[in-house]
Parts: C-alpha cells; structure tokens; sequence
C-alpha cells in the first residue's frame, strides 16, 4: 500500500469563550486555526492527521509541501517506524524542532489512521489497549489576565461539571482568584509559558503555594533548561509539568535523566506523532513519570491523544481548551461531558472530519 497523495488544508473553526479577547504569540485568536493533513493512499484508504499549528501554520505548510511530501509520495504506508526514521534522517538537517517536525507529526498521525483503518480497529486496540470508553478532562484555559475574568471562566467550568482547570497566567493574584473561584475541591494547574529564571520560579512558587496547585507547568526560560527546572522540583512545594516544547523522545529522555519533571507532556502534533508519543510514555514508565499529554486541538489531533489515553494502561487527563466551538470537525465528540470526554470507536482515528465544516471554514 503506497502513499499516493499528501494534502494540507488549512481550516478556521469559529468559537466563543467567556471572557475577553485573547490569545498567544501576541496575536489575538478569532478562530482556531489547524491544519489538517490528508493522506491518500493507492489502495483506496485515506487518513488524517494533524500538524502544530495555530500561529505558525504557514511555515508548518511549507514543510510539508516542499520538503515532507516530497519525499513520502510513493512509499509503503504501512511502514510506519521506517519512513519516519529515514525522513528525520533526511531532513534533519532543517530542523530538529519546529515546522519540519511539526510536519512529520501530520504525517505519522494519519499514517495511523490508515493503519487502524486497513486493520479495522480504533487505534487504541491496534494498540493493545482495554477498550477504556472515556477519560477524565480538564477544562484548559485561555490566558486571561485579569483575576476577576480569571476567576470568573474558572467558575463557569466547574459549574459545567469539570474537576481540574489549567490556566495560562503568570501571575498570583490571578492564580488566586481562580482558586477563590473553584473552591478547595477543584485542582487548579497553572501553565505559565516558561517566563521565569530559575531564581524567580523559586520566589514565585513560594507565593503560590497557597492556592495549592495540582501542577505547575513550565516554570522556567528558556524550555530546554532541565537542571533548572530540576532544581525547582527539588524545592517547590508543587509538582513540576513540562514538555510540550520538547523536541523528540531523546529530549524527553534527557529531562528523567535531570529529574526535571514530574509529569510529562508530549504533544502528538509537535513531536512526531503517535510514534514519538509512545516512545515518550515507554521512556517515562520506566521512571515512574506520569505522562499527561498537551492536546489543546480540536482536529486529528485531539482524536489521535484520546486514542493513546485510551491504549495506556495508567490513567492521564485528557486536555480540552475551554472554548466553545461554532463548527466541530467530529460533531459531539469534541464535547466535554461532567468533566470527560468520550474514546471514539470507529477504525482508525475513530472518525473522519466532517467535509462540511471543511468546505465551510476552509482559509
């Protein structure tokens, strides 16, 4: 079964949220844009994927499409592990992170898709997994600065049922006010985008003790700082998140070596897909570090990190970005039901995105 087409389509899915204009990367976000990734093979199997994404969307296109497809077009499907090995040794030279990487994922995620597909099997039994029918979700929020805008989206995702909220602030007081608005029972996370020296996270973690955080997530300048981010865990009262940044699998495995984490974070659309994800929570079963994925996507994406949740024999929350979505590529299962979100069960992925909000929102 060859690859006989690679295709990228760039959607934009409307959304609402309850708090004011925001977003990352200084831009402010009035849509959620993804680039999905479609690959057809000469058998009559297409799957899809997704590739990082949101801001850097162009660049992440141009790899695929001048550097990945290339290259792909023309070579066994099924051969998943050997084709993404020879295409980072191929393209390394370009870029062992960022856009050439981001691309891979795209490609590695629906080369699963079509794996599950020919096999007849949602990808978490392809991959040995129990048949889990739901996981556990925290509600992942936009940054929002203000404590008051703070504390109120953070009420309003409890009340629609979730137990565990990320925010995306930098500072106490917005911390705080979260805290005030959840109430004692909720777990409050805290991601704050690696602001921080070393000095700084210790003195800053200090005063967030009192808010109790589930975790504190990349703390410290610049991501690939393990000793830094290890010697915070020494002392820091909270446990230590990171990893969205990371690279590769060898990156991750430098970070257990540090001691730098207590939970980590790959993310299935920056790291090489579902392949490097997996090798990811091998790594960190055999350093007892719980391994809780960056999802905030609502494409194949989001559907190839519920499949692996539902293939790992240890339970992980499931990231859902607390928006409200216009236009769903899956319908309801990018829902979040009293805090869980449901595994799909067709083969593959579990569902192809729907060509109508394609057609509609497509840039």
């Amino acid at each position: 079964m060859k690859i006989a087409a690679i295709e990228t389509i760039v959607v934009r899915l409307p959304f609402r949220h309850d708090g004011p204009p925001t977003g990352f990367g200084g831009k402010i976000w009035t849509t959620l844009d993804t680039l999905l990734v479609k690959v057809e093979t000469d058998a009559g199997i297409t799957g899809w994927g997704e590739a990082f994404g949101y801001n850097c969307i162009p660049a992440t296109r141009a790899a695929i499409e001048t550097q990945i497809a290339p290259l792909a077009v023309g070579q066994d499907a099924r051969d998943i592990a050997g084709l993404g090995r020879r295409l980072q040794q191929q393209l390394h030279l370009f870029g062992r992170g960022g856009p050439v990487t981001y691309g891979l994922s795209g490609l590695d995620i629906a080369l699963w898709d079509i794996a599950g597909k020919a096999a007849g099997l949602p990808l978490h039994r392809l991959l040995g997994g129990a048949g889990r029918t739901d996981v556990a979700t925290y509600a992942s929020l936009l940054r929002y600065t203000d404590p008051d805008a703070v504390g109120r989206v953070t009420a309003s995702a409890v009340a629609r049922g979730y137990r565990h909220v990320k925010l995306h602030e930098i500072t106490v007081e917005a911390t705080a006010a979260a805290r005030a608005a959840a109430g004692p029972d909720v777990a409050i996370m805290l991601d704050t985008n690696c602001p921080w020296t070393l000095d700084e996270a210790l003195a800053i973690a200090r005063r967030l003790e009192p808010s109790d955080l589930f975790w504190l997530e990349e703390p410290i300048w610049p991501p690939e700082n393990h000793t830094g981010l290890a010697a915070l865990r020494q002392r820091a009262a909270m446990p230590i998140a990171a990893g969205e940044n990371a690279i590769s699998p060898m990156d991750f495995a430098a970070m257990f070596a540090a001691g730098a984490v207590d939970i980590a974070q790959p993310s299935v659309t920056k790291i090489g897909g579902v392949s490097a994800v997996r090798e990811v929570m091998a790594l960190a079963a055999g350093r007892n570090v719980q391994v809780t994925p960056h999802a905030p996507y609502f494409g194949p994406g989001m559907l190839a990190t519920l499949q692996l949740l539902a293939a790992s024999p240890v339970p992980a929350l499931f990231e859902r970005l607390y928006v409200d979505l216009e236009a769903s590529f899956f319908g309801d299962l990018s829902d979040a039901v009293d805090g869980r979100m449901r595994i799909p069960d067709g083969p593959g992925l579990g569902c192809d995105p729907d060509p109508a909000v394609i057609a509609r929102h497509k840039a």
